[in-house]
């Protein structure tokens, strides 16, 4: 039977492109998520708009997994910086995800046993020469996550002194830990869109931050990366 890439966001610009890009596709609801089944760069894919935080994602995570057959999860957004090592505009691959709001000691204490999530290293070496080839900077590296959007300086500094991310977003350490329990692989891919200070409230809320561009972009790294799956 052939493999299913299971493809995610946030938000609904962020799988646009995507969808728009599937030949042979289908579509279903489930849950209040619609998941477009199809072809994406010869590759059978199942592709959703999630929802913004840790439930909304880990749910879909595990629709896809359980219900549509997926072998490899994909997750693509955006994200708050939180290391000097690269700037607004560009991306973190998640080789490592932990939650930053959350009893880690706890929570590993139930299967899979883990404080934090390691992203497969081929779907990591497949997101680098993808990056690569868009020309796109990027680092491999630390994305906590949280039910709380980072926009203060005191937040953003709490959560660097408990587990010093590179960036801090609001799905993927939930999307890495239904992969983990179901033995799935997957890569979690954030672009840089402010710097989880006094200034992202205004970036993304107050003036809507335009992530068209990064859409773009983010839409041509998945392609890339699926192609070589």
């Amino acid at each position: 039977m052939e493999k299913i890439i299971g493809l995610m966001g946030a938000m609904r610009e962020e799988i646009a492109l995507l969808c728009e890009r599937m030949t042979d596709k289908g579509e279903e609801t489930v849950a209040g998520v619609t998941f477009y089944t199809g072809l994406l760069q010869g590759r059978r894919v199942a592709l959703c708009c999630a929802g913004i935080g840790k439930v909304n994602a880990a749910c879909a995570a595990q629709l896809l997994i359980a219900r549509f057959g997926a072998k490899a999860l994909v997750f693509s957004g955006i994200a708050g910086n939180m290391t000097d090592k690269i700037g607004v505009g560009d991306v973190v691959i998640g080789g490592t995800l932990v939650y930053h709001d959350a009893d880690r000691e706890m929570i590993s204490d139930t299967f899979p046993y883990l404080k934090e999530f390691a992203a497969d290293p081929v779907l990591v070496a497949a997101a680098e020469q993808a990056c690569t080839d868009a020309g796109v900077k990027y680092i491999v590296g630390k994305i906590a996550t949280g039910d709380t959007f980072v926009g203060d300086s005191a937040t953003k500094n709490a959560i660097a002194a408990d587990c010093a991310p590179d960036c801090v977003e609001m799905e993927g350490a939930a999307v890495a830990h239904v992969a983990a329990k179901y033995g799935v692989p997957c890569v979690v891919l954030r672009a840089m869109s402010d710097n989880a200070d006094e200034e992202a409230y205004d970036t993304l809320v107050v003036k809507e931050f335009d992530i068209t561009e990064y859409c773009t972009t983010a839409a041509r790294i998945c392609e890339d990366l699926i192609s070589r799956l």
